[in-house]
């Protein structure tokens, strides 16, 4: 049986989403294990990131500073948005470094189960963005869900009265995908999408 701090650091670990309480342990025990190098590195990043997180006030990205370090960056394309439900989203397309415009991070995606409104997302400072000038095209990269793609028709309605290219990620096949492991949505949007070969 650890000693009350250390369950409670197990406890405050599992919390974290992709860790379980067998996995939060596991990393308190390495934790222990490695407490005079990785515990001090991992306090000091904590508290320097708790002090200094703050949401960008030009997109909603989450970082340092503000605005973030993508809006900041003179070298993107001013001329592109690319607009994502949430920061992972933001996250991972970045990580990609395929999209060199700026993003726009909804805060979500519309739900009327979950009663989350266009009033509730960072719809309106989207359309203000688009509506000072200077935007080309606005990528509506939402996830393939009915919440995801009820969000993008929403948005691509009201950019509508913008003189804007409005585009969207293709669905479909993955690479390296199998036929008969996919499900019949992504087959169905598939061969919606399919275009001529060469």
């Amino acid at each position: 049986m650890a000693s009350q701090e250390i369950e409670l650091l197990a406890s405050a670990l599992a919390r974290l989403p992709g860790l379980g309480p067998r996995s939060a342990r596991r990393a308190v025990l390495w934790l222990v294990k490695k407490r005079e190098s990785a515990l001090p590195a991992l306090m000091e990043a904590l508290e320097g990131v708790q002090d200094r997180l703050v949401e960008c006030d030009v997109c909603g990205n989450v970082d340092t500073q503000n605005p973030c370090g993508i809006c900041a960056d003179p070298r993107r394309d001013a001329k592109g948005i690319c607009v994502v439900e949430d920061v992972a989203d933001l996250w991972a397309l970045d990580r990609a470094r395929l999209f060199t415009g700026r993003y726009h991070v909804l805060g979500g995606k519309l739900s009327a189960l979950d009663g989350v409104r266009p009033e509730d997302l960072n719809i309106a400072s989207l359309l203000a963005r688009v509506e000072e000038g200077g935007i080309d095209e606005v990528v509506l990269a939402m996830n393939a869900t009915l919440e995801g793609q009820t969000t993008s028709h929403y948005i691509a309605e009201r950019l509508e009265a913008f003189p804007v290219r409005i585009t969207q990620l293709a669905h479909g096949l993955p690479v390296g995908g199998e036929l008969d492991y996919l499900d019949e949505g992504t087959l169905a949007q598939a061969l919606r999408a399919r275009r001529p070969v060469g």
